[in-house]
Formats: C-alpha cells, sequence, structure tokens
C-alpha cells in the first residue's frame, strides 16, 4: 500500500506554524507533495520543516516568498527533475518530478488567473504547454500521479456556487474543457472522483466571509494518475478536522508499493 498527500500550504512556515508537521507524523504517509511553499530550500533547513525519515527534495521560485513547490519522500528516486523546461514556470517554481523504478510523482502548482488579464494569458499558456508535457508522458506509457493545485474545478459539482463563477477564473468554458481533454481524450484519472462522487467535497475555501465554515468551496487540488493505475486507487479523502492552509490535503491509498 502506498498512501500520496498532497497540500497546497500557502506558506510552508506558515502552515508549519499552524500544526501541519506534527499531523503529518500521524499520517506515516509515503510521499507528500507541497505546492505555495513560498520558500527557499536553505530557509528551511530547521529541524520544524523536517520529517524523520524522509528525504526532502524543492524547487523554489526565484523571487523569494512566492510560489514553489516540494516533495517529501520514505523513498529514495532514481532521478529528480526541477521544472518544465519554459522560463514562465520554472522561474516560478511550478514543478518537480521524483522518478520511481516503475513510477512517477510529481507536484505541481498552476498558475491562477484571478489578479487579471495578464495572468490568465500566463495561466492559459501553462495549461497549453502542460498539456503537451502530459502527452510525452502518455507516450512513454510510464506510469505517472501528479498532484497539485490545479487552480481550476473541472465540473458543476467540484464547486459551490457554479452559476455565479461561469465567467471567473477557474471555471472557465476554456479552462474546463482543458480538464475534459486530460481526463476525457487522454485518460487521465481524477483519483478522488474515481471513488467519491458526492456532491459538497471541496479542497478550497476562500477567507472571506464564512466559507469555510459554510463550506462554501471549490475542489481545486488534484491526485491525476495514468490510466493503469484505475485500480490501484484504493481510498479517497479530503482532510478537514484541521486547518493548515486555506486549501485542505487531498488523500489518496494505493494498492502498489513505490
Amino acid at each position: 500500500m502506498t498512501k500520496i498527500i498532497s497540500l497546497n500550504v500557502n506558506g510552508i512556515r506558515a502552515a508549519a506554524r499552524k500544526g501541519v508537521f506534527e499531523w503529518l507524523l500521524t499520517q506515516q504517509a509515503d510521499v507528500i507533495c507541497f505546492q505555495e511553499t513560498k520558500a527557499q530550500a536553505h530557509q528551511l533547513e530547521d529541524s520544524a520543516y523536517r520529517l524523520p525519515g524522509y528525504e526532502r527534495y524543492f524547487h523554489d521560485a526565484q523571487k523569494r516568498g512566492y510560489s514553489g513547490v516540494a516533495i517529501y519522500s520514505k523513498h529514495t528516486p532514481c532521478h529528480v527533475t526541477r521544472g518544465l523546461g519554459w522560463p514562465e514556470a520554472d522561474n516560478e517554481g511550478r514543478y518537480i518530478q521524483l522518478d520511481f523504478e516503475s513510477l512517477s510523482i510529481a507536484s505541481v502548482y498552476f498558475p491562477s488567473g484571478t489578479s487579471g488579464d495578464a495572468r490568465q494569458a500566463v495561466k492559459f499558456d501553462f495549461l497549453e504547454r502542460f498539456m503537451q508535457h502530459l502527452k510525452v508522458i502518455r507516450a512513454d506509457q510510464r506510469r505517472m500521479i501528479f498532484c497539485g493545485d490545479i487552480n481550476v474545478a473541472h465540473k458543476q459539482i467540484d464547486l459551490k456556487n457554479w452559476q455565479a463563477n461561469q465567467k471567473h477564473s477557474g471555471f472557465l468554458p476554456n479552462e474546463r474543457a482543458w480538464m475534459d481533454e486530460l481526463i476525457e481524450v487522454r485518460g487521465f484519472i481524477d483519483c478522488f472522483r474515481e471513488l467519491n462522487k458526492a456532491p459538497n467535497e471541496y479542497s478550497w475555501w476562500s477567507n472571506r466571509g464564512q466559507a469555510w465554515a459554510k463550506n462554501v468551496g471549490w475542489r481545486i487540488d488534484y491526485q491525476l494518475a495514468t490510466p493503469s493505475l484505475r485500480s490501484a486507487v484504493e481510498s479517497v479523502d479530503i482532510y478537514r478536522e484541521k486547518r493548515f492552509s486555506d486549501h485542505a490535503p487531498v488523500i489518496v491509498k494505493y494498492s502498489f508499493y513505490i
């Protein structure tokens, strides 16, 4: 059995102060994927940001206090890839991939377009280029799981106020069409929806109003797997008992071993 946790921490140091590492110690996950670390690796040398038994891998943004992804793993990879090969993504520290003998796991943080048209254009460019990356993965027939904050809610069921958000970044028709292609054409599995079809299952809540308390959220955090792993998805969960970030951890257990 392999357990993978993915979480946008919205600042790994802030999440640490809220107890995320103490919680992770109780989870005994094999692999933990973080997004939006908002730190450079040299700022995380303190034991407060370490987990006994885990190796740590980072891809930081050039801009301090911004973006960044990381993977903590109990298993030593054969190879580590930092970045996707184009500056707009790599300068912002948006992708890291660990390759094991028969499986790759990536942590990815997609851009948000909520700040305006310029960043939405960056997001659309990222979506287009990342789809090309996924086509290569599918062509290689490698088993892969990529975890992260995609910043897109796929279906109406994946956000509370879908009618009011159809013209807003994160639920635009072109963004949802990208998810359609990812799943329906490229064959990637939305692991959470593979087992849980229920409404009101969200992974991000605005800090405005009473969004968290009223569960007015969006499901924009995913674990997505290549088709051969469909039968390996054993259990799924979005953890809400404690709050470490404006996002919640997405937990998936798989029947294989790394």
